[in-house]
């Protein structure tokens, strides 16, 4: 079966690089779906969850932003932020998401737009962390 390469790198690591079967990301656009052979195509990402397809086994990541190429099989994402559902700790993102929420009430207007950011990074990273302890615990 034919594969992409994908690569998924921020500006502090490499957070991933493996041959896949499938990655579904989210695009500015709503989730765009990738596979070999797929038409060279630039985009960039709004925060959200990116699904990968190794042999039968999906792989989550929260995703906060960025560019995502695709060229020749190869799928490389230029993330703001990037993290592998196992990086994430449901506690943490919960504190997280609670700050934001706290920001967002308190921000004047200026800063609005900043804490609606921070409030969608951290529901991003907490979905991810709750959907893989589902799938763990089953």
């Amino acid at each position: 079966m034919a594969t992409l390469r994908l690569d998924v790198v921020t500006a502090e690591r490499e957070v991933f690089s493996d041959e896949v079967d499938s990655v579904v990301a989210p695009g500015v656009e709503g989730e765009l779906g990738i596979l070999p052979r797929h038409a060279p195509l630039i985009t960039m990402l709004q925060p959200g969850v990116m699904r990968l397809r190794k042999g039968g086994e999906e792989t989550l990541m929260a995703v906060s932003g960025g560019f995502l190429q695709v060229f020749n099989d190869r799928v490389l994402v230029l993330a703001d932020t990037a993290e592998r559902a196992e990086e994430i700790e449901e506690s943490r993102a919960e504190a997280a998401r609670q700050r934001a929420l706290a920001a967002l009430q308190n921000a004047p207007p200026a800063e609005a737009e900043a804490a609606r950011a921070a409030l969608r990074r951290s529901l991003v990273r907490l979905q991810v962390a709750r959907r893989r302890a589902r799938r763990v615990g089953s």
